[in-house]
């Protein structure tokens, strides 16, 4: 290669980065809708492990469609752009759902706990204590001031908005969307900022959230109607809905015969706190009349899409991190595929309303990872909630105390103790949890069905019952596709995804 060649060819590659920031400017504000989906906890041994459990189901109803389950493909991991993203909070390593979800909501670092307000705010006070009552805020005046989220700032460019998860409709990462509190806990506080006409309500909502949709009656229906209530007044927040034109429903049957046609807008709390796992959703025994995520985002989509000027909506699976807070694997991984359903309901409904998202931007990420881990040598096609057998010689494989072991394992949790509230599911029908109590050594998985429904993954560090279980600090990862979406890529704080959002939103 002589030397002009040279010079004119690292000329070229030199002017690539300068190419495609202009198509990078040309493509800012394209994307007039937005999708944001967040699996809560969904770090990357999650998406890994849920690939491979999608492709075991795979092969069970369609024997040889692929040539071993790790070669599945998850809707989300189909989208053409990719990221990691760094998840640490203003005060911990390891961050909560509040500060990381409301960074990416807001492009805000700020302490664990605290929901969409500035850097300055803190969760608690000098004595540690919560700055709450009940589910009641008592955050001072002076503690810190609301940060404007994507939401807000999409309703104060006409969108339409909208925020589903099968968590409670106030939990940390819904809650990030419109509400603005010092600490997450404040349940009763968050629902009546979502509530138009009420003292404390988020002004920045103007007419209202369009579309809300997941669990917490208890935090808005008073004692008089539900006895489950925590709200500490007699004001029924869901008749404040209704009076300002909601559509109200509260189970999966209603929902599924809500005509989107004549619904502007829509608020559905179909649980008292939580959702049900998906897992447990579907199960006939229990009775269960709760929708799918992916129905609730074709709902919300039904009636945010018809708004010209574009929408904005959050889809979270909150319901994963529980299960690995539970390190309860079989749940999260169920959980995990719902809300990989729901992102392929969502690309199916927008590639009919806007051929080739040109103009939609569809964000999928997590706000933190767990301390899930991916253990051993297991052979191809060895079942992700099975005991390892080796690679080598098909055997199953044993640790250096002579007993099996899962793929699966947790750095830390909790475990069954010997009080009848620990060993009881209440997620379950209250059916007993399939592990025993820890004890000096480890327990032998001879002969133990890895595979129920209520098996407990081991645990390194026991750190108390089932529920314990740590986020983890590792960086998570981000997939991104349509209008605007190919500024995703690299390593980026979570702060940083706001920024490109709201650039690639015109916002």
């Amino acid at each position: 290669m002589n030397r002009n060649f040279r010079k004119t060819h690292l000329a070229a590659l030199l002017a690539l980065p300068l190419l495609a920031g202009a198509n990078l400017a040309h493509a800012a504000g394209e994307a007039k809708n937005v999708i944001f989906f967040l699996g809560d906890g969904m770090g990357p041994v999650t998406v890994t492990a849920a690939r491979i459990y999608k492709g075991e189901k795979q092969l069970a109803a369609q024997p040889g469609s692929l040539v071993s389950s790790e070669r599945a493909k998850l809707t989300m991991q189909s989208l053409p752009y990719a990221a990691r993203i760094k998840t640490f909070s203003l005060d911990g390593q390891t961050t909560d759902s509040a500060p990381s979800m409301a960074a990416y909501m807001t492009g805000v670092k700020m302490r664990n706990e605290v929901i969409s307000m500035s850097s300055d705010t803190k969760a608690v006070d000098d004595s540690g204590n919560q700055y709450i009552s009940g589910e009641d805020t008592t955050c001072p005046a002076t503690n810190g001031t609301p940060a404007e989220t994507l939401l807000e700032l999409s309703k104060a460019k006409g969108r339409s908005v909208g925020a589903v998860s099968t968590t409670r409709v106030g939990h940390a990462t819904p809650a990030t969307t419109y509400s603005h509190v010092c600490n997450r806990n404040a349940y009763n506080t968050i629902a009546e900022q979502s509530t138009p006409g009420h003292a404390r309500y988020n002004a920045k909502l103007l007419d209202g959230i369009d579309v809300l949709m997941g669990g917490g009656q208890r935090n808005y229906l008073p004692k008089s109607v539900n006895p489950s209530s925590k709200r500490t007044d007699n004001v029924n927040l869901v008749s404040a809905f209704q009076a300002k034109g909601y559509a109200y429903v509260d189970t999966g049957t209603k929902l599924r015969a809500l005509n989107v046609g004549s619904t502007t807008k829509l608020l559905g709390l179909f649980s008292q706190s939580e959702m049900a796992y998906e897992l447990d959703r579907v199960k006939p025994d229990l009775a269960y009349d709760q929708p799918s995520l992916a129905e609730m985002t074709e709902k919300a989509l039904g009636v945010l899409s018809k708004n010209d000027k574009g929408f904005f909506l959050m889809v979270e699976g909150g319901r994963i991190d529980h299960a690995l807070h539970g390190t309860n694997a079989k749940r999260a991984l169920e959980d995990t595929l719902a809300f990989d359903t729901a992102i392929q309901t969502a690309l199916d409904f927008m590639e009919k309303k806007d051929p080739g998202l040109k103009n939609t931007l569809v964000v999928v990420t997590a706000d933190h990872d767990h301390a899930i881990a991916f253990n051993g040598y297991p052979k191809i096609g060895n079942p992700i909630l099975g005991t390892v057998k080796s690679y080598s010689d098909n055997k199953t494989a044993m640790a250096a105390d002579g007993k099996p072991y899962t793929t699966l394992v947790f750095g830390n949790g909790g475990r069954p103790n010997d009080s009848g509230s620990s060993k009881i599911n209440p997620e379950d029908g209250n059916k007993p949890w399939i592990a025993p109590a820890r004890g000096a050594s480890r327990d032998d998985l001879t002969g133990v069905n890895t595979f129920d429904d209520n098996f407990l993954q081991e645990v390194g560090i026991v750190l108390g019952t089932p529920g314990a279980e740590t986020h983890g600090g590792g960086d998570v990862m981000l997939f991104a596709g349509g209008a605007g979406s190919k500024v995703f890529k690299g390593t980026l704080d979570n702060t940083k995804v706001f920024g490109k959002v709201r650039e690639a939103a015109g916002l």
